[in-house]
């Protein structure tokens, strides 16, 4: 069966004066996949997040979202969500007001958005955390809380911003996990930035990696891991933990199985 593309980039270019950020990129991401942009800090990946979010502005080319052109849609009004790194989360809410917050700033009524929190903190494995504050909850918590803030909003696109990167490592490998459990339980196309190369390698159903603002290589983790198209890719990959690498895609197929 045909991929059906969610988001395309056609010749997308990002100038900021004369220094070219993003140089004429071409990019399709299939509807229910987890699509990761990979590469070195200032590459570009981050931008591209951002291009598609609409925190950013193409100096040319074209986003489409779900069949729309959105190039010059602001990014309120994109459907779109996004997790960064800090979560941003408001102190001062408690999870469950944490969670409505996009619900109340867009108008749904009190009784349906009541029912997608509700499926949310389960989704999550939050339920009884209701009316705890950000500051009672764990880093892994907090970031399910972000989460479930995002997925009430029924968008079918999510973009993570490093948004693992301020957990240790054994919470961020059990995130890891959970994380791409959950997308595929949600069915939603999930585009993630990381640095990280365990991390794409092993959250991933494609991987692009970038360089100097442009895609060098994409592509099934197995593929780039296994035939790296030039020197950059095989530099970039050759210090990932093979042995985690092996057993977290076999977790994967197991579960995919299942």
């Amino acid at each position: 069966m045909e991929k059906r593309v969610l988001v395309r980039l056609e010749n997308v270019k990002e100038s900021f004066g004369d220094k070219v950020v993003i140089k004429n990129l071409n990019l399709d991401i299939f509807e229910g996949e987890f699509l990761t942009l990979l590469g070195p800090s200032g590459c570009g990946k981050t931008t591209v997040l951002r291009l598609i979010s609409g925190l950013n502005s193409a100096t040319s080319g074209k986003i489409f979202l779900d069949d729309l052109d959105v190039t010059d849609i602001p990014a309120a009004k994109r459907p779109v969500t996004t997790i960064f790194q800090n979560f941003a989360l408001f102190p001062h809410l408690t999870v469950h007001d944490n969670i409505n917050f996009g619900l109340k700033m867009t108008k749904i009524p009190k009784r349906e958005a009541e029912k997608r929190i509700r499926s949310a903190l389960k989704t999550v494995k939050l339920t009884g955390f209701e009316d705890r504050f950000p500051s009672q909850l764990s880093g892994g918590q907090q970031q399910r809380v972000a989460i479930a803030r995002s997925i009430v909003m029924q968008h079918k696109l999510l973009l993570l911003d490093e948004s693992l990167a301020s957990l240790d490592l054994k919470l961020k490998r059990e995130m890891q996990t959970e994380l791409k459990n959950l997308q595929q339980k949600l069915q939603m196309t999930f585009v993630y930035v990381t640095h990280d190369q365990d991390e794409a390698l092993t959250m991933s159903d494609r991987i692009a990696i970038m360089n100097n603002g442009a895609i060098v290589q994409l592509g099934a983790p197995e593929e780039i891991y296994a035939h790296p198209k030039n020197d950059f890719v095989k530099s970039f990959i050759s210090d990932i933990d093979l042995i985690n690498f092996r057993r977290t895609r076999m977790k994967r197929y197991e579960h995919d199985k299942s």
